[in-house]
């Protein structure tokens, strides 16, 4: 056998104490974390990602913190309410370490340490509202929670990012209690708006009927007016008309008293022909005075249309000039009852 000299064993154990120290001194640190260095129990300094020698059997690594954002799951608890409501709530916190010495040596177990904060805030926070702020402030809530856990865990050298509330449960009672509210708040804000409508259109009718009868006032009153005009006009006529009549019987024409003889005579006519009784007979009337009349008026027209001049003219079909037409009055004679 080959005797092995001490020469060769020491150079093999140097060469393996060598490597194992070599291997020890080398620290390769993954992206996204940092590792704190210790020397003999004591912190001395942080070494980033990437590659790193330490002193073997003198320096060691301490804690290994992951620098990246984290996700910290809020468990549901029970919430008294300032209305006193028992709800259950949870929730979810976002944090960052931002220094790995301080969230290594400033606190034992941080990821504890900061959902028990975070829990204690929350039934803080939402025990001092009622339960419909609650409900319906859930931003307002969040905001309040992030301001005093980031306050609270910034010696730890962490950042908290964000805190949400994922859920807000009231018991089942007063779930169906709330129902109950919301359907008769809804029936009521649907009866006012009903209400509002009926008004609403109550007045524009209202509105309308005072319209229609303000332009039926105006048009009664312009129709009247109208009237009056128009009757006016007729009186203006009828007095100039008498005028004419009153001149030419001042002159001595009779044809002017044959026309307005003649101008009754054929309204007494109409209405007679108007008449509803049909048990009234008429005689016949003498045509010869009739067209005297109606002569006499051809014959006052056209001395009017002439000046006025002239030798008065007998009418035609009448005896004599100075003579005024002898209408024939109407006999009633009563028809003989039906038997």
């Amino acid at each position: 056998m080959l005797e092995v000299s001490g020469a060769a064993i020491f150079a093999v154990i140097f060469v393996v104490v060598a490597i194992v120290l070599v291997v020890a001194g080398v620290k390769v640190v993954p992206q996204g974390n940092e590792y704190t260095v210790e020397r003999f129990g004591r912190y001395t300094r942080t070494i980033p990602p990437g590659l790193h020698l330490i002193v073997p059997m003198v320096d060691r690594i301490g804690a290994q913190m992951n620098m990246m954002e984290q996700v910290l799951d809020v468990p549901t608890q029970e919430v008294i309410t300032k209305d006193n409501a028992m709800v259950s709530v949870d929730g979810v916190v976002f944090y960052q370490i931002l220094d790995a010495a301080q969230a290594a040596y400033e606190v034992r177990q941080l990821e504890l340490a900061t959902l028990n904060l975070t829990m204690t805030n929350i039934r803080t926070v939402m025990g001092s509202m009622d339960l419909d702020e609650l409900l319906s402030k859930r931003d307002e809530i969040n905001a309040r929670l992030l301001t005093v856990v980031d306050e609270a865990t910034g010696p730890w050298g962490v950042k908290v990012t964000r805190i949400e509330i994922k859920d807000i449960a009231p018991p089942r009672d007063l779930v169906d209690a709330m129902a109950r509210q919301m359907k008769a708040e809804r029936e009521k804000r649907a009866s006012i708006l009903e209400a509002e409508g009926e008004r609403a259109a109550e007045i524009l009718r209202a509105e309308g009927e005072k319209q229609a009868a303000i332009l039926q006032a105006e048009g009664r009153r312009e129709a009247a007016f109208r009237d009056a005009e128009a009757r006016e006009r007729e009186a203006e006529a009828e007095a100039k008309a008498t005028a004419m009549v009153s001149e030419a019987i001042a002159r001595g024409d009779v044809q002017a008293v044959n026309y307005f003889v003649a101008q009754r005579y054929v309204e007494a006519l109409t209405e007679i022909g108007k008449a509803p009784n049909e048990k009234v007979l008429f005689l016949p009337i003498e045509a010869t005075g009739v067209l005297g009349a109606i002569g006499g008026i051809t014959e006052l027209t056209r001395k009017a249309g002439s000046g006025g001049g002239g030798t008065p003219r007998p009418p035609a079909g009448g005896t004599s000039g100075t003579s005024a037409p002898r209408p024939a009055n109407p006999v009633p004679r009563t028809a003989p009852p039906s038997a």
